[in-house]
């Protein structure tokens, strides 16, 4: 096995890495607003070098969601369809670990503050989609195909205000605010406008139902149940 030092916005490096024949794994990036020429960057790269097959860690429904995240996902899956690539896109939903700071934020203040309403969450851990994506690199059957992947359950943030409440010893609930109220909050708190937009828009694309599919795509593909909430943010304290 070897190791090898990528730069999404340096495609010799990418090029350097791929050869013919491969199969490559292309893990979203996490710079929001540059995913795609980042992305398109190790597509080319994988095209060059004659590479067997991609597969892409997509966002929930992406081509068709009103999800914040979704353009950017939706313009890659549509250039890795257009460089006749063979490929499997896997569609991650949430990850359980996003929510590892409320652990904090319950013991400090006993409480979790959102804008998400009664909206769910059908979160899985980093482990079961990475697991997901080395069972699509394993199985060429996969290719061709799309997984919409999500967590076996989804929970709303009383369920996850307990959730934390079980891991650090104390009550914590959840307290709903308005949009308003959570932009204040946030910006009271230092974030930069653009930061406060995004945070409550995303809250907002929960409220409306956009994170709380679950297909069972993931549970499928991985061949066992997804690690459920409370133990996914237990292990983020080991």
């Amino acid at each position: 096995m070897t190791t090898a030092a990528l730069d999404f916005t340096k495609p010799e490096t990418i090029s350097a890495v791929i050869g013919s024949g491969d199969t490559v794994i292309l893990i979203s990036s996490d710079a929001v607003g540059q995913r795609f020429p980042q992305h398109s960057a190790v597509v080319d790269a994988a095209v060059g070098a004659g590479a067997a097959r991609i597969i892409y860690t997509s966002a929930p429904a992406a081509t068709t969601s009103e999800l914040i995240l979704a353009p950017e996902h939706k313009a890659t899956e549509e250039y890795i369809a257009a460089s006749g690539l063979p490929a499997t896109i896997l569609r991650n939903g949430w990850y359980t670990e996003n929510y590892a700071g409320q652990i904090a934020t319950g013991r400090d203040t006993g409480e979790i503050t959102a804008s998400v309403g009664d909206g769910r969450v059908a979160s899985a851990s980093r482990s079961d989609y990475a697991e997901a994506a080395a069972a699509a690199a394993l199985d060429e059957a996969t290719t061709g195909k799309t997984y919409e992947l999500s967590g076996d359950d989804a929970w709303n943030f009383d369920e996850l205000a307990a959730a934390v409440s079980g891991i650090v010893g104390k009550p914590v609930t959840y307290r709903a605010l308005t949009p308003e109220e959570h932009a204040a909050q946030l910006t009271a708190a230092g974030l930069d406008e653009g930061m406060v937009g995004f945070v409550v828009g995303l809250d907002g694309n929960i409220r409306d139902g956009l994170l709380a599919g679950t297909s069972g795509d993931l549970a499928t593909l991985i061949g066992h149940p997804t690690v459920p909430l409370a133990e996914g943010l237990a292990a983020t304290q080991a």
